[in-house]
């Protein structure tokens, strides 16, 4: 329960509409024991006295009744018709929904044709039709309100039962010989609760705003007994002479109303298991940094320099360690590949370097990234922004998901070119068909008036390109950018990664997980395993004689072309979750070498000459020294 509560008033808006809501019930629950004049007597002599009256906090209505007494209790009847027509549609609807879902076929046919009935009418004619039908009174009003919100659980529901009916535990309930029934409540009810839990959590503002709305119209609740809507019922022929007769019923509806709707989002949020991680819908502009020991105040070897970076993802009560102090650096000119298994840091590791790890739950915790003598992660956030594109560019793996699909690849380019330039649109198309011929692709003119969809994939990674050359950036990080490509297009975009390279002395930083493509593009590669360096040298000589035993298992796993016969290797094990890494090397449960003394402590990187490794026992190593 503290956990949850902590997810919702991470929201400020839902802890605010939380605030808000609980005083309110608070209030209207300890109605009956304040000193408050009876609320239906009416005293004509005293009729629309103003707020702050002797006696009347609120003033009066038209009747001489005391408008803060009837406020209290009408707000309580509110509350109470609201939340019952809340439970009753959401259990009518739920049960509509999870049998058609559950049973399909002709059942679900039937149900859900029915239900589409009742939903091509507008909601609040059909209200109107089944109080009129009824007849006036707050519970008819209640029933009213209810059946009209029954269909939209019933679809809610069935969708999500539906992509439950046919899952392994709901087949293996079957075969063991459970009903339906108790399929339908032991199983397939637990999973769906939450999803209602959320659906009653956003509506119940809208039902109590529907209740309001047939009482105003005089087919709620009947006089004396009042609700919000009959006060603002009663209370509309005095608007110009007495404002204050509709503003105080009207201010509470609207409290009210916000306040759920405000609390409902942030249910919502605190029940959805993608944002328990405390990842929000929208993440920080950059990601948060707090480092917890002094900054690194060593030499700058190259262009771009990472110097003992940890970056980490804070879930809940737990800490997992994706980036565990990672030292590298690429100079002008150069092409550093990082590889490694999914999940060893190479992707973190990068977008740690812009600020680009979603906070939260994202947070770096130690080391500094130096770009030119200048630390990135002491930068105010305006001055990373205006580093973003110009000085680091970053060509993501699937342009699909990172262009626009509503917006035409050329005008997504000049964006980019306007954002840091400021050059009219006309010169800032001019430079889109020079970046677009650049990066080799055909008839520029009509590719720049095309949306994403349009273009093929190699095509949509060749506008990555341009996008990321667009401001000659002096260093680009390419993460993965040929994974999704088939290997002619794969083959041009590397070539022509490495011609850009060359012409423009550009610095690229290499994510992949390819031997091949490092040893056709990568000038030193370095190998990242549950987020760290474990070795790191130039190309030939890492993939000649690899010294880390992952490495060269890593090598053994790339099959080979007119070599003759050879054993196709394979890694045992998987890696570590970096909540819960092992002692000493976290390689040693999957090692052939592993010895005690390899967890028995901190393994350091070790450095001879060109080459580094972290290993107790490398393969056929000189002496070692130890990396300071």
């Amino acid at each position: 329960m503290s956990r949850f509560l902590k997810l919702l008033f991470r929201n400020r808006l839902a802890g605010l509409g939380a605030v808000v809501l609980g005083a309110i019930v608070l209030l209207v629950l300890i109605t009956p024991l304040l000193p408050l004049q009876p609320p239906n007597v009416t005293d004509t002599a005293n009729r629309f006295l103003p707020p702050f009256s002797e006696g009347h906090l609120l003033g009066t209505d038209h009747l001489g009744r005391d408008l803060l007494s009837r406020l209290l209790y009408g707000t309580r009847l509110s509350l109470a018709v609201g939340v019952a027509a809340a439970v009753i549609a959401a259990t009518l609807g739920s049960a509509i929904g999870i049998v058609a879902g559950f049973y399909g076929g002709r059942v679900d046919n039937v149900i859900m044709r029915g239900v589409d009935m009742l939903m091509a009418f507008p909601y609040i004619l059909l209200a109107l039709a089944i109080v009129a039908a009824l007849g006036p009174g707050l519970l008819n009003a209640l029933i009213a309100v209810a059946a009209v919100n029954v269909p939209f659980f019933a679809r809610n529901i069935r969708g999500v039962t539906v992509g439950l009916a046919h899952r392994e535990f709901v087949d293996a309930a079957r075969l063991a010989g459970m009903s339906n029934a108790r399929i339908i409540l032991v199983e397939v009810l637990p999973n769906v609760l939450p999803v209602i839990v959320i659906a009653m959590s956003t509506t119940v503002g809208w039902m109590i705003l529907e209740t309001a709305g047939l009482s105003f119209l005089g087919l709620g609740s009947q006089p004396p007994v009042a609700d919000l809507g009959s006060m603002l019922g009663e209370a509309r022929s005095a608007l110009i002479t007495n404002p204050h007769t509709s503003i105080v019923p009207g201010v509470m509806i609207f409290l009210i109303v916000m306040s759920v709707n405000l609390l409902g989002d942030g249910v919502r949020d605190a029940l959805d298991p993608r944002l328990r991680s405390g990842a929000l819908a929208r993440p920080k502009a950059v990601t948060d940094v707090r480092r917890e020991g002094a900054v690194p105040q060593t030499p700058q070897k190259g262009l771009l320099d990472l110097q003992e970076l940890q970056t980490q993802f804070h879930a809940g009560g737990r800490v997992f360690r994706a980036v565990g102090g990672v030292s590298l650096h690429v100079k002008p000119g150069e092409c550093l590949g990082i590889i490694g298994e999914s999940g060893s840091g190479k992707s973190v590791t990068a977008l740690s370097v812009m600020g680009l790890v979603a906070s939260p739950p994202g947070v770096i915790t130690g080391g500094a990234v130096r770009y030119d003598g200048t630390d990135l992660l002491s930068e105010p956030y305006e001055g990373l922004r205006r580093r973003r594109g110009r000085n680091v560019a970053y060509i993501f793996q699937d342009p699909q998901a990172t262009l626009h699909p509503l917006y035409r690849v050329g005008d997504q380019l000049s964006e980019a070119i306007l954002s840091h330039h400021a050059v009219s649109r006309a010169e800032a198309e001019k430079r889109c068909l020079e970046l677009m011929r650049a990066v080799r692709i055909p008839n520029p003119g009509s590719r720049m008036r095309a949306y994403p969809h349009e273009l093929s994939g190699g095509m949509r990674q060749r506008i990555g390109i341009a996008m990321a050359m667009a401001n000659d950036p002096d260093v680009i990080i390419a993460d993965e950018p040929t994974t999704a490509l088939d290997v002619t297009v794969q083959a041009q975009i590397l070539a022509l990664l490495d011609d850009l390279r060359r012409e423009r002395g550009l610095a690229i930083v290499f994510i992949t997980h390819d031997f091949g493509v490092v040893a056709q593009l990568c000038d030193r590669v370095a190998v990242m395993y549950a987020g760290r360096i474990v070795e790191e040298g130039r190309t030939d000589d890492v993939l000649a004689l690899p010294r880390h035993p992952y490495t060269s298992r890593l090598i053994d796993c790339v099959p080979e072309l007119g070599g003759g016969k050879r054993r196709l290797e394979a890694i045992p094990g998987l890696p570590p979750m970096v909540d819960d890494l092992p002692p000493g090397c976290a390689f040693a449960p999957r090692c052939h070498k592993a010895r005690a003394e390899c967890t028995a402590g901190e393994v350091d990187l070790g450095v001879t000459g060109d080459r580094a490794v972290r290993c107790l026992y490398p393969e056929d190593a000189p002496k070692r020294e130890v990396a300071e």
